[in-house]
């Protein structure tokens, strides 16, 4: 054999060789292409959502805080207080005369005192409130269930801050209100100063309606918007006192649901009036709340 024969064979199965070796490569670069991508990938674990819940609704009242919305109009939770000119007013002093005072209504405060129906009407006024209706009254204390009392039915002793020694007897002596002065007795500062008998509002936590309005009944009396008329009997259960003087007492103020001292000689609970005064009259136990509107947001 002719040496450059097998000097090209050798050639030739060195060419040969790396051809294959090529192809090899790229039928795995082939396969590899081919391949899923996804295929080699460890699994990724499932990372469960949690469910879309509902954004909880939150009732918007139609009333200020302060207030209770019933069946269309609001009214004040507690007994007003006064503030004069952004300060608060000493409860047992009487509101002064021609000032910038207001109505307040807020828990643990003495309430207002010694003010007529005409004063509680201007403090509602400045709060941008009014004084209430006897129905509007009427309706928040005996509720919904057209209850006697505000927390049912029969009176329960010591729920509301009633019956009490009457106070005039024991600061004054006597028992005759004709030996006794408007302004030196009936309106003296000391009375509702004395401890134990005028409480703060919301004080006396039983005495409160379903509806979340405090001491309708006792504490004060308080002011309504109404006057003496014969529509009385249609609004409340007149007692047969105050039946037989509606006569006498024709356009006179109405204050309701008695004061710390009271009984029932003018009525029971939600029902107890007075209608023997004048709008103008005030002494330490008259007292008031205002009602509003409701308005639409």
């Amino acid at each position: 054999m002719f040496p450059w024969l097998a000097i090209g064979a050798l050639i030739t199965a060195v060419i040969a060789t790396g051809c294959g070796g090529e192809s090899s490569t790229e039928e795995a670069r082939e396969t590899n292409t081919n391949r899923d991508p996804k295929a080699s990938e460890t699994p990724k674990p499932e990372i469960s959502q949690p469910a879309a819940t509902a954004s909880p609704t939150i009732p918007i009242s139609p009333c200020p805080a302060d207030m209770v919305a019933i069946e269309g109009y609001c009214i004040d939770r507690y007994e007003a207080a006064l503030t004069v000119d952004g300060i608060p007013h000493p409860s047992n002093l009487l509101p002064p005369a021609n000032a910038n005072y207001q109505a307040i209504s807020k828990p643990g405060i003495p309430p207002q005192a010694y003010i007529s129906r005409d004063e509680s009407e201007r403090a509602c006024r400045q709060a941008r409130k009014r004084l209430c209706s006897l129905n509007e009254w009427f309706r928040a204390c005996s509720g919904p269930e057209k209850w006697n009392y505000p927390y049912g039915n029969q009176e329960a002793r010591g729920k509301c801050n009633t019956g009490k020694q009457h106070l005039m007897s024991l600061v004054f002596g006597g028992t005759d209100p004709m030996t006794w002065g408007y302004l030196t007795h009936f309106n003296n500062p000391n009375l509702d100063a004395t401890p134990g008998f005028l409480a703060k509002t919301g004080e006396y936590q039983g005495c409160v309606g379903t509806e979340g309005v405090h001491d309708m009944v006792g504490n004060l009396h308080e002011w309504v918007a109404d006057a003496v008329d014969w529509s009385l009997a249609a609004k409340i259960h007149l007692a047969p006192r105050l039946a037989e003087d509606l006569s006498v007492n024709n356009g006179h103020g109405i204050f309701m649901g008695g004061y710390f001292s009271t009984g029932n000689e003018f009525g029971f609970g939600c029902h107890y009036a007075t209608i023997g005064h004048e709008a103008a009259y005030h002494d330490y136990s008259t007292g008031f709340r205002c009602c509003a509107d409701q308005y639409s947001r």
